[in-house]
């Protein structure tokens, strides 16, 4: 899961182009980020791309933090 983390900030730096330093498992993308719709969309793009996955926009609408990110790249990975 720790690399799963590393890579899921690497996504969210990039596309929210913040400093990464206080993200933790418990960031809300909407809350804590103020992303808005576009932001949540490029997110959901940059965690397809990055670890080679679809995330269905059903799934996508789960995804509010970046634990929900995580877990559900692990389990989409196995």
């Amino acid at each position: 899961m720790g690399d799963t983390f590393e890579a899921v900030k690497e996504v969210i730096v990039e596309v929210m182009k913040i400093d990464g330093k206080d993200l933790s498992m418990e960031t809300r993308f909407i809350e804590d980020l103020q992303a808005d719709s576009m932001d949540q969309f490029f997110l959901i793009d940059g965690f397809c791309e990055k670890f080679d996955i679809n995330i269905s926009d059903e799934d996508a609408r789960k995804i509010k933090n970046v634990k929900d990110a995580v877990e559900f790249i692990d389990k989409a990975k196995a």
